[in-house]
This record gives C-alpha cells, structure tokens and sequence, in this order.
C-alpha cells in the first residue's frame, strides 16, 4: 500500500516538472517575473544608481547591503513617510530634523535634553553605539559595529526617507 502511494506521488512530481518547461517564447524577463508576483524580490541596480548623487563614503555604499542591514532596524523603526512610530520613532525626513522632535512619539529624557540635527555624519556616530554615544537612551540596540554596514544603512535611510531626493532636487538649477 506505502509502495503504491510512492509510485503515485512519484508520478505526479514528474508529471508537474514536465508541465514547468516553457518554450522561449513564453519566457518572461527576470524583472518582468519579478514585478508580477508579489512580494518577489526585484533587482536593485535603478535602487543602486539613487547612491550616486549622495555624498562619499554614502554614494559608495551597496544598496543591496543596506537594505538587508534596515532589517535589524525595522522592528523598532518604520520608514515610510506618514508611517507610524513603532518601539522607536518613524524614520522618514530624519536628516535634518533636531533629534527628539518626531511629532506623536515620546522620547527618552536623554533626547528630550539633546538639540543637535540629525545628518549623516551624526547617524554614524549614533549606530556605531547608542548606548554610549548618548547614555540615558532607551535605545537597546547594540550598534552596527561594521562601518561598510554602518554606510550602506546610513545609504539606504538617505535614499528611502526623502534625503537624496532633496539632494537631487537642491541640484537642479
């Protein structure tokens, strides 16, 4: 009985591999593919090109590597603009906004007493030890001790919070 059922599943497993082979003409392009199912994962190489009007070591950085180092900061953080504060605050026009002023979120005493401006420079300093960097915060996490991921994430929140568009846009004549 076991036997009969692994001949039939067998078969059925071969049947379905021999109906997957498309003729040439029916092949989509990989980003094609991509874009039409969802939640696929699409190339980053337009992603890539935003970097280059970002200022050094920012425009060197990978994207790719970037994104995938957010994920350690997108438990606590959103990025979106008009997203919502989570365990930390919303992340969208950080460059440029005086620390602890994210309206709706309530920060740590520490912030609250801070008054520098958020750039690129100073979010390196802040990843590299939060806890050190301004004790007091309510910050747990340990830091990105690696600056080429330090760089890329730093990139990544450039390009997807609004701050190389302003860049883009400041150049234009």
């Amino acid at each position: 009985m076991i036997m009969r059922i692994f001949l039939a599943l067998s078969a059925i497993l071969i049947v379905a591999s021999c109906n997957r082979t498309a003729s040439p003409d029916n092949q989509q392009a990989p980003q094609e593919e991509a874009e039409s199912r969802p939640n696929a994962i699409v190339p980053t190489t337009s992603y890539q090109a935003a970097f280059d009007v970002l200022p050094e070591p920012y425009s060197q950085a990978d994207y790719s590597l970037g994104r995938r180092t957010f994920k350690n900061c997108q438990s606590c953080h959103t990025i979106t603009e008009g997203g919502r504060h989570l365990v930390g605050p919303n992340l969208h026009g950080i460059f440029g906004r005086t620390v602890g002023t994210a309206e709706g979120f309530q920060y740590s005493k520490a912030l609250e007493a801070e008054a520098f401006t958020w750039t690129p420079e100073r979010l390196e300093e802040w990843l590299d030890n939060p806890r050190d960097y301004l004790p007091g915060n309510r910050m747990t996490f340990a830091g990105i001790h690696r600056s080429a991921d330090r760089h890329a994430v730093i990139a990544y929140l450039m390009v997807e919070s609004g701050y190389a568009a302003r860049l883009e846009d400041a150049s234009k004549p």
